[in-house]
């Protein structure tokens, strides 16, 4: 009897264990997510302006996005998209991906830290609504740095999405066109430890389930925002 009741509790455990080790992993991922985010706000001449943060509506960081090849290249990342509720707090990230395939004249491999800006809703509908790509679902360019940046500036930037990189490696610079989101289903299910949790669940609000972790990404997007 006892055997059989140290072999279940066994068991057990270790499916826990199975079941916890996903979730670290994805919290691991939470933590790069806001180290990047907050090392690349920290270089003020290459930050996202306030100005531009405080009218956001979401924004995405993607650390070390590779991208490789000769002649024919790649690029892969995974990183987590934040959204503001109708209430104006920052909501709870949701994991996502980003892939896509380049052509033309480079050799070498790259990592890049990205963030991407969102100015309205509709491309995170796009996001959650399938596979969206950078450029042809909604226009993508280089966003404005730097802490004089006013607030008039962003009404003659027509893009709908702004993108942020820090580069390591051989590439020059770095092109978000073609590139395409999609929601990581998988790592959301883990880290909430909800199946079939959806981004829009997520995005409703603050979350149970995260991590202190999440807690800090959201609480540095206020400060970045001015949200209260």
């Amino acid at each position: 009897m006892k055997k059989s009741l140290f072999a279940f509790l066994g068991i057990f455990l270790l499916g826990a264990g199975l079941q916890a080790f996903p979730a670290a992993e994805e919290d691991k991922r939470l933590s790069k997510e806001a180290v990047v985010l907050e090392e690349i706000m920290a270089i003020s001449e290459k930050s996202i302006p306030p100005a531009l943060f405080q009218k956001i509506y979401a924004i995405a960081v993607v650390p070390g996005v590779i991208k490789a090849g000769f002649v024919l290249g790649g690029r892969f990342g995974r990183g987590v998209v934040a959204v503001r509720t109708e209430s104006g707090e920052w909501s709870s990230p949701s994991f996502l991906e980003l892939a896509g395939g380049s052509v033309g004249l480079q050799i070498g491999a790259q990592s890049t830290d990205v963030i991407l800006v969102f100015k309205s809703r509709r491309s995170i509908d796009g996001i959650i609504g399938g596979k969206f790509t950078l450029g042809a679902n909604a226009s993508v360019a280089a966003g404005p740095v730097g802490r004089q940046v006013g607030a008039e500036t962003d009404a003659e930037l027509k893009a709908e999405i702004y993108s942020y990189s820090r580069s390591r490696g051989l590439f020059a610079g770095v092109s978000m066109e073609g590139a395409v989101l999609s929601i990581d289903k998988e790592a959301n299910e883990k880290y909430y430890s909800k199946p079939g949790i959806t981004p829009n669940e997520i995005f409703a609000g603050r979350n149970a389930g995260e991590t202190a972790t999440a807690a800090k990404f959201v609480q540095l997007l206020t400060t970045y925002s001015g949200s209260k």
